[in-house]
């Protein structure tokens, strides 16, 4: 069956009613109820009397009170929905969001809740309820940004427990996990405990490592939370106190400010709905002292809930006169799954089912327009649109804002919708707040954590070990460890600027050396709360703890036995590597010939028979080796070559001489190991220390069988291995970290050496659980010790010991190669091309004039008729005119030119010079 409502009529020719229902439902003496019924009854009075909306059509607005019950509030919503209501305005609490959903699921009548923020409350099981208010999600998400800024890691939780708290805290946890911070801890408390619970549960807090406190609670009870904490001395310095958004909530309503309870706020931060300063919302706000709550006295306590309450029943009105405009009509029928049992009294027949439920709701999902809010539109989840909230600080008798949050550009210190035109921008760098004071008027940003104040100091594991005792070992004087790690540790805690209680506890049994992987894992599984000792920091233990700033540098290298290497009786050829020996060579000959050539016109000594001048070449070349050469350099361009000849020949020389007497003097040790590489390719036996990650490391990843590996436990053992050898039952060599070898050779006399180079990189440090605010400071305290000087101190004192040449001397190492010298011979070679360059221009020059001169004797025709046409001169010619003196050359040119108008005939040799064109010239016979 089919009826209309109740106070309604509906025609075919005026399909809107003259009147329809609508209800709310929330707690009215509560800090948001107090401010939502008046509110919500000014929203309706202004609908009712806007002629441009609804056209004729009235509001009858029903407001029942749930009294904080989850239970009052199923009756009271059972009995609103028998009023055939169109949509239902609340409820503020979250509890009791999730019962009437249900409700209203059933009889398609949307629920529009200005005050329930459950972010659960979003989920597709409740398709009829609409938050016309903030959800919780974004504003947890507000608060990691916070945490994040700061720089906190953990924080405390303090809700109450129920769906509103428990539901609020989960999306806070997972808002923090995105920024690499967690809760430490959840202290929920029951609603309405008494003052002495929540005493108990903030002495147990106090006891905690954070002193970051996220208080998540309802208005009307969360001061009590404060007032024991101030009493507890919890809001002094060092505490940070964050609040959501109940706490503005509750100050706004209150006014004035009573002087006590701001006094139990000093330095809180909190969340505050952000809403935009419009014309609309100040002359809201003008009247709103003439608005009386006709359930208690004196004006209502504004909040921003009242704004959120006023739009939502703007939002109903809107969305039903564009429902009616679609054609909609408000029906109602029977629902068949409701019917009253025999002898019930519940009246269940009576609720019907609203026809245009469906499309009522999607009309409002629809909706977009601006309200004293902000702007009204949902998103695909079912939220509102641009979520922000004011960052307040409470101080004195009032608060600030410190800035904004917004889920499009995160902590900013200029209004949200000022950055709406511009691309979203949420990195670290963009994040921004007003200086914050915190509790006991501390300026600085709190540490955000202290050493748990409950009577456990922390427990710190200690390996026992059998060997290398100097680095840590067991005392029997307090603490009862000692050695150079502890040392470094001790020296580190001492500058932080607070006390760590602590217990230095052992670990193995010190016949053997513990496995230094499971001493990690134990940390890791809470056994421990830190590891300090030699532990090296590798990639496997970094996923599972956290390690300070290495404070001993590390590495894997090989030691092994040596002989001392024999003489060789081609020693004098180790100086210089093969190509340096043939380059030098080559020069001295290149060297020699470019100087016979300069000096050869000139000089009487580089001349002569050719197989007298190839020896002169060869001798003078090869002696200014020794500075020995006894021809002298008559030619500027031949002196400025062997000039610089001369200063690389003793640039090459005086290296030579200082590499051949290191490799003839400082004993050679050779090994048959090369270094890693060898050794893997090898069957040979290898040597590790018991317990360290080595074996790991070559079995995963150098892929050594496990056959090969042996386990040495001290330093007996290693010095036995390596003299034995692997024919007797020994290593060929041992892999272990640098800092452990170093000690070994010193106290061995320097009987072994390392060979190759170190082929990991790594360090030690000290081991803490994941997340722990300790390791970061830990490190700031090393990196002090280092640049003062403290750490190399407290080296000397425990890892002092004797210079020895940690790796043997490799002779390829100390020969010279080309590398070195390549500049000396290209400065050499350049020199020699330009002096050859301008001996053959000058030759060049004077075989032109020659030609030129002895071309004018000769007729043109008879030349013509005596040879054919040739190229421009013969090469030979030119070599034979080289060849020639100096001074036999210009005085032929003088002769030629004192004789030019004569034709003669030359008494000695003969030059063909043939011009290119026609012309040709005569022969010159010499």
């Amino acid at each position: 069956m089919e009826v209309i409502g109740k106070t309604g009529n509906a025609s075919a020719s005026s399909p809107r009613p003259s009147v329809v229902n609508i209800g709310a439902l929330f707690t009215i003496n509560s800090v948001i109820g107090r401010a939502a019924k008046p509110a919500i009854e000014a929203a309706v009075d202004d609908v009712n009397s806007d002629s441009s909306i609804l056209q004729g059509t009235k509001l009858n607005l029903t407001i029942l009170d749930t009294n904080c019950s989850g239970f009052i509030g199923t009756m009271e919503a059972l009995q609103l929905v028998e009023n055939d209501v169109v949509a239902a305005i609340g409820p503020q609490s979250s509890g009791i969001a999730h019962v009437i959903s249900h409700v209203v699921n059933e009889l398609h009548v949307p629920l529009l809740s200005f005050g329930a923020t459950d972010p659960t409350l979003s989920a597709l099981q409740y398709p009829y309820f609409l938050r016309t208010t903030q959800s919780d999600y974004f504003q947890m998400l507000a608060i990691a940004d916070l945490v994040a800024y700061f720089g906190w890691r953990e924080v405390i939780a303090i809700f109450v427990d129920d769906d509103y708290g428990r539901n609020g805290i989960s999306a806070l946890g997972d808002a923090l996990a995105k920024k690499r911070c967690k809760i430490s801890y959840k202290a929920a408390f029951t609603p309405g405990a008494p003052k002495s619970a929540i005493n108990d549960l903030l002495v147990g807090v106090n006891l905690m490592e954070s002193r970051v406190y996220v208080v998540h609670v309802n208005p009307d009870s969360g001061l009590q939370i404060f007032a024991v904490a101030h009493s507890l001395g919890m809001m002094s310095k060092g505490y940070v106190w964050i609040a959501t958004d109940w706490l503005p909530s509750l100050l706004d309503s209150v006014d004035p400010l009573d002087i006590d309870t701001m006094n139990l706020l000093q330095g809180v931060v909190a969340l505050r709905h952000y809403t935009p300063d419009t014309d609309m919302k100040k002359r809201f706000l003008s009247k709103w002292n003439g608005l009386k709550n006709k359930d208690t006295r004196g004006p209502a306590g504004f909040n921003s809930y009242a704004l959120y309450a006023y739009d939502s029943v703007w939002l109903a009105a809107r969305a039903l006169d564009a429902f009616f405009n679609e054609g909609g009509n408000v029906s109602f029928s029977d629902d068949p799954k409701l019917h009253d049992r025999n002898g019930s009294s519940l009246h269940l027949s009576l609720l019907r089912v609203f026809d245009g439920g469906q499309q009522y709701l999607q009309r409002l999902l629809r909706m977009n327009f601006t309200g004293l809010s902000g702007q009204i539109q949902f998103d695909q989840d079912k939220n509102l649109a641009h979520p922000a909230y004011d960052v307040i600080n409470i101080g004195g008798t009032g608060s600030r804002r410190i800035g904004y949050w917004s889920n499009h550009s995160g902590l900013s210190i200029v209004p949200p919708e000022t950055l709406y035109g511009k691309p979203s921008n949420t990195s670290t760098s963009n994040q921004h707040l007003y200086t914050t004071i915190w509790p006991g008027e501390n300026p600085d940003i709190p540490r955000g954590w202290v050493f748990p104040n409950n009577g456990k100091p922390l427990r710190i594991a200690v390996p026992n070990r059998a060997s290398y005792k100097e680095f840590v070992a067991k005392d029997k004087n307090p603490p009862g460890v000692r050695g150079y790690c502890i040392d470094v540790f001790e020296a580190a805690i001492n500058l932080l600027p607070y006390p760590v209680p602590r217990t230095y506890m052992l670990y193995g049994d010190g016949k053997r050396n513990p496995v230094y992987n499971e001493l990690v894992n134990a940390v890791s599984q809470n056994d421990y709360d830190a590891a300090v000792g030699d532990v090296t920091i590798v990639t496997n233990r970094t996923r599972i703890v956290d390690f300070t700033q290495p404070y001993m540098e590390s590495g894997l290298v090989v030691v092994a036995a040596v002989k001392e290497e024999k003489s060789s009786p081609w020693a004098f050829l180790k100086p210089f590597t093969v190509q340096m020996w043939c380059v030098t060579g080559a020069f001295f000959l290149f060297v020699g010939a470019v100087v016979w050539i300069l000096e050869h016109r000139i000089n009487h000594e580089f001349r002569g028979p050719p197989s007298q001048q190839l020896i002169t070449i060869f001798w003078f070349s090869f002696s200014t080796m020794f500075f020995s050469h006894r021809e002298n350099t008559a030619s500027t361009l031949g002196r400025m070559v062997l000039i610089i000849w001369l200063f690389v020949v003793l640039i090459i020389n005086s290296s030579y001489t200082a590499s051949l007497t290191s490799i003839l003097t400082v004993q050679q040790l050779t090994s048959r190991i090369e270094g890693i590489d060898s050794l893997i390719s090898s069957t040979e036996p290898i040597g590790v220390q018991d317990g360290s990650f080595t074996w790991n490391y070559l079995v995963e990843e150098l892929n050594i069988a496990e056959s090969r590996l042996v386990k040495l436990k001290n330093q007996d053992e290693y010095f036995s291995a390596l003299k034995r050898g692997p024919t007797a039952g020994g290593v060929a060599a041992i892999v272990d970290e640098l800092p452990y070898i170093e000690l070994f050779l010193s106290n061995t006399d320097c009987a072994f050496r390392t060979v190759g180079q170190e082929f990991t990189k790594s360090g030690w440090g000290f081991a803490f659980q994941k997340d722990s605010p300790l390791a970061v400071d830990l490190s700031t305290a090393i990196l002090q010790l280092s640049e003062n000087g403290d750490l190399q101190k407290i080296h000397n004192k425990w890892l002092t010991h004797a210079e020895c040449s940690m790796q043997i001397n490799e002779v390829d190492e100390n020969r010279l190669s080309l590398s070195s010298f390549w500049g000396l011979f290209l400065i050499c070679g350049f020199a020699c091309f330009i002096a050859l360059t301008i001996f053959f221009c000058r030759v060049l020059c004077q075989y032109r004039k020659f030609a030129q001169d002895d071309g004018e004797v000769r007729e043109v025709e008879e030349i013509q008729r005596a040879r054919p046409r040739r190229s421009l001169c013969s090469f030979k010619d030119l070599i034979d005119f080289a060849d020639r003196k100096e001074e036999e050359i210009k005085e032929m040119l003088r002769r030629k030119g004192s004789d030019s108008k004569r034709q003669a005939s030359p008494s000695r040799g003969t030059f063909t010079c043939i011009e290119e064109e026609d012309f040709q010239f005569s022969f010159f016979h010499c």
